[in-house]
Parts: structure tokens; C-alpha cells; sequence
């Protein structure tokens, strides 16, 4: 069983993500994502927020609409080179990429293929009360479109001066026509970026570039990634996009091949350009200092939430054997991306004096940390449960609580176990947590 294999069946077990609309038969490259899920996500993207903006004075934020004028897209270049090439099976039918094909013939039934063509990725709606009078558009097939159409925008109503940035988070569409890898090849995904303007100068921004490179892989490697499975591959001439000067990809290595996680891009002028001409709307930037104006430089990180999401769950699954020949499924997730910080068990589930001093700190935990409560089956189970979950630390309450008001933690990586007062275990977990 490959790790997309293992990933996904952990992730239904333990209630990270289930295929979309599974009870009709699913909806092939959706993906819903379950109560772990969604806290993993939202932690990765606390963390992209907090070192992309919170902490930065030279980067603000934005949440533009996902559908937008059609004009936008016309544009940005999508609607005439956003697209995938893809061969077909004579007899089968089945489409694939070229890159995903070993041979000349069909993997699936060894069937001819037929020569390269390509498919446009855009997703089509459309607006209006009327049939006949509605304006066709589009769930946006990226979010980097929303950043450029407000330039202007945010320049008017901040303080920002070039060089800066405008980061987003938000969901983007694509019409893929070989979803797979799980999640890693969705038609509904989560993009995290950072559109950063620059002067139009080479030297300048190629410093960017490389200061950008270097700042996301030490985010990826700072939240727990192992140093090995990351690495760069820089796009040759003839891979980069139509709208790109430079191109850098950060690879996760999965089962001996490297995926991409996240793009980090020269964009040139490209955008801002194309809309000014388009739009006919001026989106030059006036240079206080030296009193020129200009098209800036755009540096751009895009990185995928789900991409992520998923490198994160399979860099931090093992399969350990314990002593006696046990063995053990543990996610070892960095802490602060971890769903639940800590799980609370009453040593007993039916002795009310325990159930209601657990439930005391559970309920206390809750004001300040992401805890889960715990009752089922017996405390190995529990344990167990919780090592599949990623949780750090399991608190257990037992009748030694009752008499000198502390409680067993127990670590997750080490399965080491402290008794800890609890009146020190906020301390405690928070010194841990960091």
C-alpha cells in the first residue's frame, strides 16, 4: 500500500477527510473534510497568516470574490492558455495526462492513445434570472486575479509602499480532467498566496525571488517537514508559463517521486499590464522618492492548503512496533497544526467522580486550547485512537486525582508519562506546545 493509500484510508478512519458526496456514489476530485480535517486546515492556515501578515509590516491582506467579470480572465491570459495537454484511448476512452504515461500505449487497456490535445481548465457558470440573458463566467480557476484587479485599490487605502506584498487564502476551481493522488489533484481546492510588488528592476526583484524561496521552505520545514523529502526544482525556458520570467517549485518527495506543493514565481509586469490594457484603467505606481511612475515587478508564492494539508499528514505518519509486538499508527504532527492539542479521559467512564473532575478540566482546557473528550473503550484504546488523530497529549483523570488533584499526560511521540498538578497543567501544556 503506496502513502496516498494509507493517507486516505487514515484520513476516513480518524474523520480528516471523506470522498465528496459519497452517499451518491462521490463526485470524483471533491473532497470533504471532517472535524480533524478541518482543524489541521485552519491551522496551517493560522500559521501561513501569522508569517505571511501578522507579522509582517510589509504585507497586507485581502479576500477577493471567487467569481468575477469575465473580462478579468480574458485578461489574464486563462481563457486562451489555461489549459492541460491530455491523450485519449481509442478504445477505451479514458483520458491521461502525457507525463503519467510510461509507454505509448494506454495503461488501462493497452489500447492506442491519441496525440496530444489540449483542454481548457476554466469552470463555467453562469449569472442572471432570465434563460437566455445570463452572462456566462467563471469560478476562478486561480485567486492570484483578485490581488492584481485591486492594486490600485489597496494602495489608495493603506500606507503600503513598493516593495510590498498582498497575501490571500480562498478556494479556486479547475476543470481536471484526471483528478487523482487524493487529494493532491482536486477540481476544488484552497490556495494560500503572496503577490509581492517590486520596482521594475532585475537585480532587485531576482533578490526577492530568492528571499521569497528561502522564507516558504522554512515555513514548510519550521512546522515539522523533514528537511530530506523538501527540495527546489527550477522550471527550464521552455516549462515556464506564459506569464513567467523565473519559476521555482517546492517538491515533496512521496514514495520516491517529487510532487509540488508550492510555485514560487517572477511574474514580471504581466498582470498588471494586461489588466491596464484591458480594463484601460491606469495601474501605474508613482514613486514618491523618485518621482517616476511605473509598472511594478510582481514576486508570487502560491502554495495549495490541501496540497499541504496532505504532505503534512503523510510526512508525520509512521508505523512503529512497540515492545511485546504491538505495532502503532501515530501521526506525529508538529503541535501547532496538530487538530486537537490534547484528549481528556476519566480513567473510568462510569464513576461519576471522575467523569465530573475530567470534565472540569476539559471544560477549563477549552477557554484557551483545542481539546477533545474521550470515553470509549479502554485507555489503551484511547491512547491508540489519539496517536492516529496526532493529538500531543492525553490527560488522564483516575483516583489519584480525586486525593492529590494531579493527572497522568502522557506525550504521544515518547508515550512517556508525567503526573502533572492541575493547577500547573495550563503551564505545563503551553511550554510543551511551543
Amino acid at each position: 500500500m503506496d502513502s496516498f493509500e494509507k493517507i486516505s484510508s487514515l484520513a476516513k478512519r480518524r474523520g480528516f477527510i471523506y470522498p465528496g458526496s459519497e452517499i451518491y456514489g462521490g463526485l470524483a476530485g471533491t473532497w470533504d473534510y471532517g472535524p480533524l480535517g478541518v482543524e489541521l486546515k485552519r491551522n496551517l492556515k493560522n500559521e501561513f497568516w501569522r508569517s505571511m501578515v501578522q507579522m509582517r509590516d510589509d504585507v497586507v491582506g485581502i479576500d477577493a470574490a471567487i467569481i468575477m467579470n469575465p473580462k478579468v480572465w480574458e485578461a489574464s491570459g486563462h481563457l486562451e492558455s489555461f489549459s492541460d495537454p491530455l491523450v485519449e484511448c481509442k478504445k477505451c476512452h479514458k483520458r491521461f495526462r502525457p507525463d503519467e504515461i510510461a509507454n505509448s500505449s494506454c495503461p488501462k487497456c493497452g489500447g492506442e492513445l491519441t496525440a496530444p490535445k489540449l483542454f481548457n481548465l476554466m469552470v463555467e457558470t453562469y449569472l442572471g434570472v432570465v434563460e437566455g440573458e445570463k452572462l456566462k463566467t467563471y469560478l476562478r480557476g486561480e485567486i492570484t486575479q483578485g490581488v492584481h484587479v485591486n492594486f490600485k485599490n489597496v494602495l489608495s487605502s493603506t500606507r503600503v509602499k513598493l516593495p510590498f506584498g498582498i497575501a490571500q487564502i480562498g478556494k479556486a476551481f479547475r476543470n481536471e480532467i484526471t483528478p487523482g493522488g487524493f487529494t493532491f489533484r482536486s477540481r476544488e481546492f484552497e490556495q494560500m498566496e503572496l503577490q509581492f510588488y517590486t520596482k521594475p528592476d532585475t537585480d532587485e526583484s531576482m533578490k526577492w525571488l530568492e528571499y521569497w524561496k528561502e522564507e516558504r521552505l522554512k515555513w514548510y520545514l519550521s512546522l515539522g517537514i523533514k528537511k530530506e523529502n523538501l527540495h527546489f526544482k527550477e522550471h527550464a525556458k521552455d516549462e515556464l508559463a506564459h506569464y513567467a520570467r523565473a519559476a521555482f517549485d517546492i517538491e515533496y518527495q512521496v514514495d520516491g517521486a517529487w510532487k509540488e506543493v508550492e510555485g514560487i514565481h517572477h511574474r514580471g509586469d504581466w498582470d498588471v499590464r494586461r489588466h491596464q490594457e484591458f480594463s484601460k484603467e491606469d495601474m501605474t505606481y508613482f514613486d514618491e522618492e523618485t518621482k517616476e511612475r511605473y509598472l511594478p515587478y510582481i514576486l508570487e508564492t502560491s502554495g495549495g492548503v490541501d496540497r499541504a494539508t496532505l504532505f503534512f499528514l503523510i510526512d508525520a505518519y509512521e508505523e512503529e512496533k512497540l515492545e511485546g509486538g504491538d505495532e502503532r499508527v501515530v501521526l506525529k504532527l508538529h503541535p501547532k497544526i496538530a487538530p486537537y492539542k490534547a484528549a481528556v479521559f476519566p480513567l473510568l467512564a462510569n464513576k461519576p467522580e471522575l467523569v465530573k473532575l475530567a470534565k472540569t478540566i476539559h471544560d477549563d482546557l477549552k477557554k484557551e486550547l483545542v481539546v477533545t473528550w474521550d470515553d470509549r473503550g479502554n485507555i489503551g484504546k484511547r491512547y491508540r485512537a489519539q496517536d492516529e488523530a496526532g493529538t500531543p497529549f492525553c490527560i488522564t483523570v483516575d483516583f489519584d486525582s480525586l486525593e492529590k488533584h494531579d493527572v497522568t499526560v502522557r506525550d504521544r511521540d515518547s508515550m512517556k508519562q508525567d503526573r502533572v498538578s492541575i493547577k500547573e497543567l495550563k503551564g505545563y501544556l503551553s511550554k510543551k506546545l511551543e
